[in-house]
């Protein structure tokens, strides 16, 4: 197994030497010299884990944790501060901000560890994130449908995927693949920061199958949005010939050679305006049906059930 790895952030060398020394066998360490520097480092690198001053240049450890946590790349990552004696009482801050633990300067090398790995293992069991886009998984889905579900204001889910895929992948390779998905998601993302905002909420299942979930007067504009933004970006997924011809050759799934178009995407919505949802499996079986239906559609869409349900 690689090794798991942190990034430690802090204007005194000193104690990046520190750090580095103290956990260097167990774990790969990258560094940067203040916050905002630690900020970009860790869009680009992904570690498993960040160890931060609590004071630093270019954006101190409250406001770090504050852009960290408001992320949706990044907010699965856990944050340590590190803070000396005089400024534990400011830590309160911190904690709030959501920073997941402390460690008082100077520190206890073996306790550092230990609490690493206590936080490491903590996060392995909590997280679900999806490992190829870093959005939520499945058990934070359920538990956002559950909240949303348990405040009675009105919401709609869409269920989202990916017309052709199967194809596309056959012809191009997972790599490629991996690439669209990646694409999608951070489509996805930004559409819902601009027709939504932050009370959003997107989740990925698996595979190309997305969850967003927003209010329910929004929900339209948003799925338009998703719709007419996929498009401007199909066509940089293939090569001269397919874009020109806007059409690919492959097989089904039984095996027999068909030509389709290009990928599209596919969205059913369920409302809680139109149905009165008391638990999840109710929006999965409803969901379902409705995406089948918009799949059935040659061209990108989105479907909403308009059905009066117990309502």
């Amino acid at each position: 197994m690689p090794k798991q790895t942190i990034l430690t952030i802090d204007d005194d060398p000193d104690i990046l030497d520190v750090l580095e020394l103290t956990l260097s066998d167990q774990f790969d360490i990258i560094q940067a010299p203040d916050g905002k520097t630690g900020l970009e480092m860790m869009r680009i690198k992904h570690p498993d884990l960040v160890i931060c001053d609590f004071t630093m240049p270019r954006l101190n450890g409250i406001e770090f944790v504050k852009i960290v946590k408001k992320d949706i790349l990044l907010q699965h990552i856990p944050v340590v501060m590190l803070t000396g004696k005089g400024e534990v009482k400011d830590m309160v801050g911190g904690i709030e901000a959501g920073a997941d633990d402390y460690i008082v300067k100077p520190f206890e090398p073996t306790t550092l560890l230990a609490r690493i790995r206590m936080i490491l293992r903590q996060t392995v069991r909590n997280l679900d994130a999806n490992p190829l886009t870093h959005l939520p998984g499945n058990t934070s889905i359920m538990e956002e449908l559950q909240a949303r579900i348990r405040s009675k204001k009105p919401f709609a889910v869409g269920y989202a995927d990916l017309d052709k895929f199967k194809i596309y992948n056959d012809n191009y390779g997972f790599e490629k693949g991996d690439d669209v998905i990646k694409r999608t998601a951070e489509l996805l993302i930004k559409a819902l920061n601009h027709c939504a905002g932050p009370e959003a909420f997107i989740g990925h299942i698996g595979g190309d199958d997305f969850v967003i979930i927003t209010d329910d007067d929004v929900m339209d504009r948003t799925c338009e949005r998703i719709i007419e933004e996929f498009k401007k970006i199909v066509p940089s997924f293939y090569n001269q010939t397919d874009r020109q011809t806007k059409s690919v050759v492959g097989k089904d799934r039984r095996g027999n050679t068909i030509k389709t178009g290009l990928l599209s995407i596919s969205i059913g919505i369920v409302s809680s305006a139109t149905h009165t949802i008391t638990h999840v499996a109710q929006i999965g079986e409803i969901g379902a049906e409705l995406k089948k239906y918009a799949k059935s559609v040659e061209q990108s869409n989105f479907v909403r059930d308009k059905r009066k349900g117990n309502k």
